[in-house]
């Protein structure tokens, strides 16, 4: 992608790699898929399954949705979506930075991307198990939708596959790369909240 890590003259909190992205989307699959413009926009919350090329840069990704959501028949008539990703995010008060003179802000991570999407029933079957297998991935007894028995049949006719081209990706990982190393240390150990703080040391490696 354009706005990779190391890459000249990109702001500080938009340097990331494609691992980073990977990470996020598998962490926190569900994602806001808008489409239209104007006063016709149609969104919903879905999940979602990235497909990655060699080098680990996103392709594709692979849900699925109802038939009788409104945003079907939006997408149908035009296929280019908004996908926006919403990974760990946290307050941080000058409490947990251990300064009075020192302004309280938000660290968050986001992807957006661009897409295409096309609807393609014979996609159903994969989209429905690619999202079982990672959701259920690590369970003792990881679940699977022949479970359903003759139940599937008639669920799986109310939805459909799609896949969503990629056409664009922009992120921001806002996670504490501005403070001095005294500030963020003071931060890692006061902020009660495990996904943000890990997210944070991934983004300041050796600080």
């Amino acid at each position: 992608m354009a706005n990779g890590a190391g890459a000249k003259q990109v702001p500080l909190f938009e340097r990331f790699a494609p691992a980073d992205v990977r990470a996020l989307i598998e962490a926190y699959p569900l994602a806001w898929v808008c489409g239209g413009s104007d006063d016709a926009i149609e969104a919903s919350l879905l999940p979602l399954i990235g497909v990655y090329d060699e080098a680990d840069e996103l392709v594709e990704l692979i849900g699925h949705l109802a038939r009788s959501n409104p945003l079907y028949a939006r997408l149908s008539g035009d296929p280019r979506a908004s996908i926006l990703f919403k990974g760990p995010d946290a307050y941080v008060s000058p409490e947990h930075a251990g300064r009075r003179d020192w302004g309280p802000t938000w660290n968050y991570a986001q992807v957006r991307i661009g897409a295409e999407i096309r609807f393609d029933e014979a996609l159903t079957d994969h989209s429905l198990q690619v999202l079982t297998d990672a959701v259920e991935s690590g369970r003792a007894a990881p679940w699977t939708a022949s479970e359903l028995g003759e139940r599937y049949t008639g669920m799986k006719s109310r939805i459909i596959g799609f896949r969503a081209r990629v056409t664009s990706l922009s992120a921001k990982f806002k996670l504490g790369q501005d403070e001095t190393p005294e500030t963020l240390h003071a931060i890692l150990g006061a902020l009660p909240d495990d996904a943000m703080t890990a997210w944070m040391r991934r983004f300041n490696p050796g600080r």
